[in-house]
């Protein structure tokens, strides 16, 4: 099986979380999203926006504030090292 990371929108990566997350809603707002699309399609997200502690939000540092998989074999793995 072949996974690629894909840019998605804020409203993509809201429905798709909105969908499978188990326990959170999607986050307010964020700076960037990502997907991993497999051979099904998309298969997770992840979105990246400022931190939600404010001692760390110095204009310069981002956070992974959510993501989430259909449970696909190394789709978070992927999606955390293409956020960083």
């Amino acid at each position: 099986m072949s996974l690629e990371i894909i840019p998605i929108t804020f409203r993509v990566a809201c429905a798709f979380v909105a969908a499978l997350h188990r326990h959170h809603k999607p986050p307010r707002g964020h700076k960037f999203s990502l997907g991993v699309e497999g051979e099904s399609g998309l298969c997770g997200v992840a979105m990246v926006g400022r931190p939600v502690a404010r001692h760390f939000d110095d204009g310069r540092t981002a956070e992974v504030n959510r993501t989430c998989t259909d449970g696909t074999r190394n789709a978070n793995s992927m999606l955390y090292g293409a956020a960083w």
